[in-house]
């Protein structure tokens, strides 16, 4: 059975910031933002009228996504984006628990207006898709917290490591970079695990099955604070743009950006980050196709 958050843990503190599980479930004011509205293109239907359809994470992933005391609803940062999306534009909100294999045909095929699930621009992904990003992320190597790793900062560190990353991601593309790296210095390549459910990683880290946790920064400062089960040992080689991700083309992207910059304005946006601790990732305005990450 999964259990929310809330009725294990109460509060916790990430970044130097108190959560409050139980108060982050009361959704956060939003105002009506009739530039934004203008800006939806005339000729695009919604999945459904009105409503403003948003795939995000299906795994409890804090701060991210993560289930409510109910077991039911779907709170975290990226639900809380997507309401002040759907708030912006005078829309309903209907959120979609998605598997991140299955966002891209998602939005590809229509089933989805727009994608929340954590997803960065990367160049390869703007062939398909249009970004309108909303945070600066960063990846974090995190180890169990009686593990023998200090310090993860090189390929080198890697050496002959288990780590577990979520295939198609960035974090798997460095990884298989600094394989790279390994290989040609004459050293051990690390093993990539790949699991899709974040209760198997944590069973795969604390059981010695893996080595190293690869993902997000703010899932693993959040985790480390949540359990002290796991450390924080290193930061990613890049940052990237997280964004709004919807079909090429459609032009919903400029309704997203100004449904963005003017929850920025009137600090509507700040208020999301800081009850989900993730203050740090904040942007300044949001940004359409920015330059993608590069390798």
């Amino acid at each position: 059975m999964k259990y929310g958050f809330l009725a294990l843990f109460g509060v916790v503190s990430v970044s130097h910031a108190s959560i409050d599980l139980q108060a982050n479930e009361q959704p956060l004011p939003v105002t009506v933002d009739q530039q934004a509205v203008s800006k939806i293109p005339h000729n695009y239907k919604f999945v459904e009228p009105g409503t403003l359809t948003v795939a995000i994470s299906a795994l409890n992933s804090p701060p991210l996504a993560l289930l409510a005391s109910d077991n039911r609803t779907r709170i975290g940062s990226d639900p809380d984006i997507a309401r002040l999306l759907a708030g912006s534009l005078g829309l309903k909100l209907k959120l979609v628990p998605t598997a991140w294999e299955d966002w891209p045909l998602g939005i590809s095929s229509g089933r989805y207006d727009v994608a929340l699930v954590n997803i960065a621009v990367t160049e390869q992904r703007k062939q398909k898709f249009d970004f309108a990003t909303y945070r600066v992320d960063s990846l974090a190597f995190s180890v169990k917290s009686t593990s023998d790793v200090t310090s993860i900062k090189s390929a080198a560190d890697l050496t002959g490591k288990k780590v577990i990353v979520g295939s198609g991601t960035n974090q798997e593309r460095i990884l298989l970079g600094w394989n790279e790296e390994n290989q040609k210095a004459g050293r051990e390549p690390a093993l990539p695990v790949y699991l899709t459910d974040d209760a198997s990683g944590n069973l795969y880290i604390q059981s010695g099955r893996a080595d190293v946790f690869f993902g997000p920064q703010s899932v693993s400062a959040y985790k480390e604070a949540l359990t002290g089960k796991t450390r924080v040992v290193g930061l990613g080689p890049k940052k990237a743009f997280v964004a709004t991700t919807t079909k090429k083309g459609n032009e919903l992207v400029y309704a997203l950006q100004a449904a963005l910059n003017g929850a920025i304005q009137r600090g509507e946006y700040q208020k999301v980050l800081a009850r989900w601790g993730e203050q740090g990732e904040a942007v300044e305005q949001s940004e359409v196709n920015p330059p993608g990450i590069t390798y």
